[in-house]
């Protein structure tokens, strides 16, 4: 009997989504000081569907493991993501940085890397993006670091047995339609918003996930430098919008809009 899969799910601490982000006073970045972070939607959206792997039964989960990088308060989504379900968490400290933010996406997937192959993970299913930088790149750059295929902005993913192997079939939505691959795993999925609706974690599990094992470990410890390849110039607020004006009658809107040249 094949073994079960070992699943990666990596989340991040972002200002929560229903805050509207403020730009610091020295404009090199958003306010994070006394702001609500929370995990990431996207992020979210993975550790659900991880969870609904092992819900399916067949093939079989051995493991869920959530990853973090960042501050002391990045154990906070990994708390979140063990009462969603996760089995256990790994919590890299990183040095909170209010300037330069988090690691870089390209330092991330180094990380993950090292992660995937020292867990033997056959599956890392991560967001497309974090609302904070929106970069985009981190689940990309990992598939081309470890060799793997990938899969990207799943709106659905289901898991078979074929062949004496697995293989994955993930769609996505496409401009007029959907799109659907199949890859041998090992595989890295990218997650979109329409792929599932993650569940509230229940305060039964909340008390569950206190007890759950989180490893604490450094970047050094798996020989990942922070090493910064960017730097932000300037961060500003888009410019107010000016107020619209109302015109009487087509012929009036005519007029107007030749006034402006938009005619």
């Amino acid at each position: 009997m094949a073994a079960g899969l070992r699943i990666l799910v990596p989340v991040k601490r972002v200002i929560d989504y229903a805050i509207k982000p403020r730009v610091n006073k020295a404009k090199t970045g958003v306010e994070t000081a006394g702001v609500k972070h929370s995990m990431n939607p996207f992020d979210e959206l993975s550790v659900e569907e991880a969870v609904r792997l092992r819900e399916r039964v067949n093939p079989a989960v051995d493991e869920i493991l959530a990853l973090s990088a960042g501050p002391a308060k990045a154990q906070d989504v990994l708390r979140t993501a063990m009462a969603m379900g996760a089995d256990r968490s790994i919590h890299i400290d990183v040095a909170e940085d209010a300037d330069a933010g988090g690691p870089e996406p390209l330092a991330v997937a180094k990380l993950l890397q090292k992660v995937a192959q020292e867990e033997k993970s056959d599956i890392v299913i991560l967001g497309k993006q974090s609302i904070d930088d929106d970069a985009g790149q981190t689940g990309q750059m990992l598939a081309g670091l470890l060799g793997w295929p990938q899969a990207t902005q799943a709106s659905k993913v289901e898991i078979k047995e074929q062949d004496g192997g697995r293989v994955a079939e993930v769609t996505k939505e496409v401009d007029g339609g959907t799109e659907t691959v199949r890859a041998k795993l090992p595989l890295i999925i990218t997650t979109d918003l329409r792929l599932n609706e993650p569940r509230y974690a229940s305060l039964p599990n909340i008390m569950k996930a206190k007890k759950k094992p989180m490893e604490k470990k450094k970047l050094s410890d798996y020989g990942i430098e922070l090493q910064r390849r960017m730097r932000t110039v300037r961060v500003e607020e888009p410019p107010e919008r000016k107020g619209g004006g109302k015109v009487e009658d087509v012929d009036g809107m005519i007029g107007r809009l030749k006034e402006l040249g938009a005619l």
